[in-house]
């Protein structure tokens, strides 16, 4: 504040100076500023380029002010005259922004609480747009203008305006996750060379693997009998299946769809070379190779199903899974601990070492 005020009684000097036209001021203007531009010169390096600090131009620009433009062509100094106006009025536009600021008080910023309820009612309805938002937000009786709801969405990164063509894969999935059965193969190799393919079903809903066989020669009358297991074993658990999910491998032929069909299951089959229409398979089948196969010598076919058997044991029973809040498919979480001093965590090896499950033991 001090050096404001000093700068401010100094330019109102030098106004007065200037309103005088007084020619000894002139010249007395002009010593001063040479005076200034020979200490800026000698404080820098002989061969350097002459730095002007901010109070160094302003006192130049003050000084300049007093004397006539004529005497000022004239001059010899280390910068333009263009210069010294542009500093002129670099220092008018800061203070009379500085004073128009002082009394502005602008448009109220948006509350959190109403940000954070947009993007939720954003990702939780992802067909709708800013204007159904802002009509959810008026049934609430938070009061806000729609193009407030579109900013919050367009700075989040959200489409303030979504598609409007039906619900796309992940939101179909996400409503009938509790009807759909996905399917597909996978290969492993076995240690002499041989490759094996591998057929198996997990549920959307629960999450739950069926690792239903293995063979080398994956033909019609092998696949169709696959079928028919899982629709036994879906049967004795009492799911009802409504979508089967698989690719267009030539292996899933009519036979084996027919079979699903007649239990009334409706059979989706994904684009070519669209893995993510059948994500939720793919990340399994994912996890089984980082988890197990990658790391496993596998010497024939026995081994293979032995080693996949357990590993959908422990999938289903202790994995935890982040779409059932890290809950197994079939084992719930347990309770809080509440005596952490007492905490003693068991190892349980599988697979030969391979996976590591752990517990809490008395």
């Amino acid at each position: 504040m001090g050096l404001k005020l000093v700068f401010l009684v100094v330019s109102r000097v030098m106004s007065l100076l200037r309103l005088s036209r007084r020619e000894s001021w002139w010249k007395d203007a002009e010593i001063l500023m040479l005076r200034h531009q020979l200490a800026v010169a000698e404080r820098e390096r002989p061969k350097a380029r002459a730095r002007l600090a901010w109070p160094d131009w302003a006192w130049l620009a003050l000084l300049a002010g007093t004397v006539p433009a004529g005497r000022l062509a004239g001059m010899r100094l280390l910068v333009t005259p263009g210069t010294i106006l542009r500093w002129h009025r670099d220092i008018v536009r800061r203070r009379w922004g500085h004073l128009s600021q002082r009394g502005r008080s602008g448009r109220p910023a948006t509350h959190r609480k109403v940000r954070s309820v947009v993007l939720r009612l954003a990702r939780e309805n992802e067909s709708w747009g800013y204007r159904r938002i802002h009509g959810e937000l008026a049934g609430l009786g938070i009061t806000v203008a729609p193009s407030t709801v579109w900013e919050i969405l367009k700075n989040a990164g959200i489409d303030p305006a979504p598609r409007r063509d039906g619900p796309g894969w992940a939101e179909f999935l996400r409503s009938q996750a509790q009807g759909i059965l996905a399917l597909d193969f996978f290969t492993a190799d076995l240690l002499n060379g041989a490759k094996v393919n591998v057929l198996a079903v997990i549920e959307h809903g629960t999450r739950r693997v069926r690792i239903l066989g293995a063979t080398e020669h994956p033909v019609q009358a092998w696949v169709v009998q696959q079928a028919r297991n899982v629709l036994m074993d879906l049967a004795d658990a009492g799911t009802r299946v409504k979508f089967m999910i698989h690719d267009r491998d030539a292996s899933f032929t009519t036979a084996f769809d027919e079979v699903f069909r007649a239990a009334g299951t409706r059979i989706v089959r994904s684009a070519i070379q669209a893995p993510r229409m059948n994500s939720v398979m793919q990340r399994w089948i994912g996890s089984c190779r980082r988890e197990l196969l990658d790391r496993t010598l596998v010497w024939n076919q026995r081994h293979l199903m032995t080693v996949l058997r357990e590993y959908e044991d422990f999938y289903n029973t202790h994995r935890p899974h982040r779409a059932l809040k890290q809950a197994a498919p079939l084992r719930r979480l347990p309770g809080n601990v509440t005596d952490l001093d007492r905490i003693r965590v068991q190892r349980r090896d599988r697979v030969g070492g391979v996976i590591h499950e752990y517990r809490l033991v008395a």
